[in-house]
C-alpha cells in the first residue's frame, strides 16, 4: 500500500509522488496527469469540510495543544460525510459513484 503525495516529500517505500523530469515517458506523463486530477478532487473534499465547518480551519481559529483540534476535525469530517450521503458531492460526481445512504454509512 502506498500513499500518493506531493513531490516535496519524495519517494519512500510507502509514499508515491509525481515523476519529475523533462524527459519522462508518455505513460509517466499520463500517470502524472491522472494523479493530478484525482489529487485536486481530494483537496476539494478537504476544502468542503472547512466550507461546512469553518471553525476547523485551524490556521485561523484553533490552537494545537490548547484545543482538541484532531477531534474537532474528525467530527467535522464525519458530519461532512453524512452531508455527502444526503446531498452528494463533487467528488462523487467526478468519480461517477453514488454515495451510500446515510443509514448504510
Amino acid at each position: 500500500l502506498q500513499i500518493y503525495g506531493d513531490s516535496a516529500y519524495g519517494l519512500t517505500q510507502f509514499l508515491l509522488s509525481p515523476y519529475e523530469s523533462n524527459d519522462i515517458s508518455p505513460q509517466q506523463q499520463a500517470f502524472n496527469l491522472e494523479m493530478s486530477r484525482v489529487r485536486v478532487s481530494v483537496e476539494r473534499a478537504f476544502a468542503h469540510i472547512v466550507q461546512l465547518f469553518p471553525f476547523v480551519d485551524f490556521h485561523k481559529s484553533l490552537q494545537v495543544l490548547k484545543q482538541p483540534v484532531g477531534k474537532y476535525y474528525a467530527i467535522a469530517a464525519l458530519l461532512t460525510n453524512a452531508h455527502t450521503c444526503l446531498y452528494g458531492s463533487e467528488a462523487a460526481q467526478y468519480f461517477h459513484c453514488e454515495p451510500p445512504m446515510l443509514k448504510e454509512y
